[in-house]
């Protein structure tokens, strides 16, 4: 039998293992609220953002294109993302701290080597919900208009392609999710502890969102060829998986070799990553003070 000062080291153990697990939960689902927010409000903007990247046209042309599609199809291909984004920051901010939490306990590795660590891990695990990024991307595209009505209609499609063929695009998403996401962890304290002191809850929303505004600015300008990349990859269904370096030389000399027709679309990913990663980091350090 276990003696009083054991039963209270057990519970106290087992009050603690609540706390974190409770802790833990916390950070999933104000990812997914934050996620949930941002695509309700964004995902047009995005879908002219695509067009863009895609096929390297101006604003005006790709505005016209989704003119051209109608307002019945502007939400078109809504699903994926807003499952796939959903998931992915609920991803991102928990398994980000449950990575932390678990280095810091098992390692004797600095702050930021576990933080930096942790932040490659969680971008790695998100990965895994590539297939929603692919059938997005074949959903907005409006070449595959014609042969997909719906989500469920373009998974089963790529089924008959094999299991690869829902991770075409791989790479470029690897490159771009574990490195963004060192630099998002681990410059969002500095650069909030850079701005005025925040007084009430309605300065630190508007500090959270300059915050977030400004790392996804930042970091959707920086990864923004890799997403190009992954754009024109994921636009083929079936045929040869060519390599992130092959893809990426056709479409620099697609575009004349020239940064400004490679980064065509990146001043409205600009300003779409300011508002979308605003409101995410608003609304997920909102919603983690009220819990």
């Amino acid at each position: 039998m276990m003696d009083s000062e054991d039963l209270v080291i057990s519970s106290k153990q087992d009050i603690a293992h609540h706390i974190v697990k409770v802790s833990s939960g916390k950070h999933y689902f104000c990812g997914y609220c934050a996620a949930f927010t941002n695509i309700a409000i964004t995902f047009p903007i995005q879908k002219v953002l695509f067009r863009q990247q895609l096929y390297g046209v101006r604003l005006r042309d790709a505005v016209w294109q989704l003119q051209k599609d109608g307002i019945r199809n502007l939400y078109r291909g809504l699903l994926p993302p807003l499952m796939q984004k959903t998931t992915t920051l609920a991803l991102m901010f928990g398994l980000y701290e449950d990575f932390s939490s678990l280095l810091q306990r098992h390692t004797n590795a600095s702050e930021l080597v576990t933080c930096c660590v942790a932040a490659v891990l969680a971008g790695t695990s998100e990965a895994l919900l590539t297939p929603f990024e692919r059938v997005q991307t074949l959903l907005q595209d409006y070449k595959h208009h014609d042969r997909f009505t719906n989500t469920y209609q373009a998974f089963k499609v790529l089924k008959d392609y094999g299991i690869k063929e829902y991770y075409r695009g791989l790479v470029p998403i690897l490159l771009r999710n574990g490195p963004s996401n060192v630099l998002f962890f681990g410059l969002r304290g500095p650069i909030k502890r850079c701005l005025p002191e925040a007084t009430s809850y309605s300065a630190h929303l508007v500090n959270d969102f300059i915050c977030g505004g400004l790392l996804g600015a930042m970091l959707g300008f920086l990864f923004f060829p890799m997403n190009v990349v992954k754009a024109r990859m994921q636009s083929q269904i079936g045929g040869e998986f060519q390599s992130f370096p092959k893809v990426f030389m056709k479409i620099w000399l697609e575009r004349d070799r020239k940064l400004t027709h490679l980064f065509r679309g990146a001043h409205l990913n600009y300003h779409r990553s300011v508002i979308s990663w605003g409101i995410i980091n608003a609304t997920y350090e909102f919603l983690l003070k009220l819990l």
